[in-house]
């Protein structure tokens, strides 16, 4: 029985999107997907599953950060066959030549999370994603004329904070990006024998200033649906 999700067992398809808003989840569902029904309202975190040209799919919100992204990925996993996570969410570029709007595949998912020190008993693990989910992902944003950079990011405990200098180093060391979930995403689809990726659209460059607002980050950024929802 899960504790944080109404679902009966069947309701959630084996390819979940996971998106950290649960209003985009509702946007998602009631525009791109066809015969969408809710499964799970529980806190607020919408959860629908419907078809995609056909294909039966699912998208959960996880609320933010990697603690509540947790709770709903180990049920997920745990209780309901789900087999891919396919996260759908925004990042801040920490490198000045990324713009709002551009989307980036989540190759591996460096982070700040104390939870994986525990777990690996203050050894470090590698969080990857699936290749074959990153690489399908890479072949149909080419298809669709999607730029869609590949490469690593990075997930943060700490939305504020850090000093001006934060990124400097991770930017140095080749991170695109950072976020608040995919670290502890691939790292539970590493322990369930699942597949996971992230497919993320940059909403503000922490360099440059340059930001999007609210609602473009709930109703906008379909380019990382059309291609979230195509490898599903």
């Amino acid at each position: 029985m899960s504790l944080h999700l109404e679902a009966k067992m069947g309701d959630v398809a084996e390819t979940v999107l996971l998106p950290g808003d649960p209003l985009r989840a509702k946007f998602v569902a009631e525009n791109l997907m066809e015969d969408a029904v809710c499964y799970n309202k529980v806190r607020g975190m919408y959860g629908f599953t419907g078809t995609y040209k056909g294909k039966r799919v699912s998208i959960q919100g996880s609320g933010m950060g990697m603690p509540s992204l947790s709770i709903y990925v180990n049920e997920l996993f745990m209780g309901y066959g789900v087999k891919n996570v396919i996260r759908v969410g925004t990042c801040g570029a920490i490198r000045e030549e990324l713009k709002v709007g551009q989307v980036l595949l989540g190759m591996s998912a460096s982070g700040d999370t104390n939870a994986n020190r525990v777990t690996f008993k203050g050894l470090d693990f590698a969080p990857t994603a699936d290749f074959e989910l990153l690489s399908n992902a890479a072949r149909v944003a080419k298809e669709q004329n999607i730029n869609a950079i590949t490469g690593p990011i990075f997930s943060t405990d700490s939305f504020y904070g850090g000093g001006e200098d934060r990124w400097d180093v991770w930017a140095e060391h080749g991170i695109l990006a950072t976020e608040m979930e995919s670290q502890m995403l691939y790292t539970l689809a590493a322990k369930y024998g699942g597949k996971a990726l992230s497919i993320l659209t940059v909403s503000d460059n922490i360099v440059t200033g340059e930001n999007s607002s609210n609602l473009d980050r709930e109703q906008s950024f379909t380019d990382m649906m059309k291609i979230a929802l195509e490898i599903a």
